[in-house]
């Protein structure tokens, strides 16, 4: 049995017609360079997720680093804000509670159409996260999920770190917003917040571990995990 099937999930066969007759061959794949102003990022998802409900843009992976910032999710508690905060506080749509992004952080912004994979967002957020510990196996990392702390989580040194972090939106099927995986990001910056709400457990980082890999390095591996579970992707042309 297929990974997708394993996890109660479908893929898209290649060559689906969109309902405004667009054909879609693979899920773009696509890599901005720099650093990404936040909220550029967040109406570009808009409109996209808005462009594959309507059928007139196909389904995107979206690769981007940001700025030094944080964000409050829809269950964000302002309590977890421990100290004043370096860097601004975007108050953003995505499910979960206090998170922070930054240089080191690989975000992979996750624009699919569950109305033609399936309508069942659980099964959408256990392929994301199993998608990311796909990727970690490459460098020797065990990631593990556990029942009511979302994202993937590293047991080290007799802890539980998290690695990486998911929160999504689904608008009309289609979800957007979705996976920060820390690839070197100063941890230090987490110091003024309780991420994800979660003030037992800490956050780590593939060179916190001791893993050092360059970022074209583990979007290799992510791309690799994706396919495994979501179906083919292709690049993106000139932007």
């Amino acid at each position: 049995m297929g990974e997708c099937a394993r996890l109660g999930y479908n893929s898209v066969k290649s060559g689906t017609i969109l309902r405004g007759g667009v054909t879609t061959d693979a899920v773009t794949w696509r890599v901005s360079p720099g650093l990404t102003p936040y909220a550029s990022a967040v109406s570009e998802m808009e409109e996209r997720a808005a462009a594959i409900h309507a059928g007139t843009a196909g389904e995107l992976i979206w690769l981007v680093e940001h700025r030094p910032l944080y964000t409050a999710g829809t269950s964000a508690d302002d309590g977890d804000i421990l100290a004043p905060l370096p860097f601004p506080l975007h108050r953003t749509g995505r499910g979960g509670r206090i998170a922070y992004h930054g240089p080191g952080q690989r975000i992979a912004y996750v624009m699919l159409d569950l109305n033609r994979r399936g309508r069942d967002v659980r099964a959408f957020v256990t392929t994301l996260q199993d998608a990311v510990i796909g990727a970690l196996a490459e460098f020797g990392v065990r990631g593990e999920v556990r029942d009511g702390r979302p994202g993937v989580w590293v047991a080290t040194g007799g802890r539980e770190d998290k690695i990486a972090a998911i929160g999504v939106r689904v608008r009309r099927w289609v979800t957007f917003h979705g996976v920060s995986v820390n690839i070197a990001p100063d941890l230090t910056h987490y110091a003024p917040i309780v991420p994800c709400g979660l003030r037992e457990h800490g956050v780590t980082s593939l060179r916190a571990l001791g893993v050092n890999v360059a970022m074209p390095e583990f979007d290799s591996a992510l791309r690799r995990a994706f396919e495994g579970r979501f179906g083919a992707t292709g690049n993106a042309g000139p932007a």
